[in-house]
């Protein structure tokens, strides 16, 4: 669901209070980032995503699941997680999956690339 003015809303949440960099990619790849702020983060990206009527969640955790699993139990998202690399973000985001567990992989170009590959896919600003 794109917000009004057509970029989507990614959702970012990380264990450790960490994101910016893949914040900064979502924002440059012309998403709109939804950072939630503190440790713990990823455990609240279901209900985050579900109140701010968020497209994607990418999930940081050390096992890569937590917050996805979490966000599927509880609001049955379609979820990817246990993910090591970017490819495999991109993989899952074609594949259709709304949040990536990843372990802790704060890079600019993960945001960059997830978001471009579901504008790619769903249309959007570009």
């Amino acid at each position: 669901m794109t917000d009004r003015t057509g970029r989507i809303k990614v959702v970012i949440g990380d264990r450790l209070g960490n994101g910016h960099n893949v914040a900064a990619g979502v924002t440059e790849a012309g998403g709109e980032a939804i950072l939630i702020p503190g440790p713990g983060a990823d455990m609240k990206i279901g209900d985050i995503m579900n109140r701010e009527g968020a497209d994607l969640g990418i999930s940081f955790c050390g096992s890569g699941g937590a917050g996805a699993i979490t966000a599927k139990v509880k609001y049955g998202y379609d979820v990817e997680f246990g993910l090591r690399t970017i490819e495999a973000g991109v993989t899952a985001i074609r594949a259709g999956k709304r949040i990536v567990g990843f372990g802790f992989l704060d890079q600019h170009d993960l945001g960059y690339r997830i978001t471009r590959e579901y504008l790619l896919l769903h249309g959007g600003d570009a």
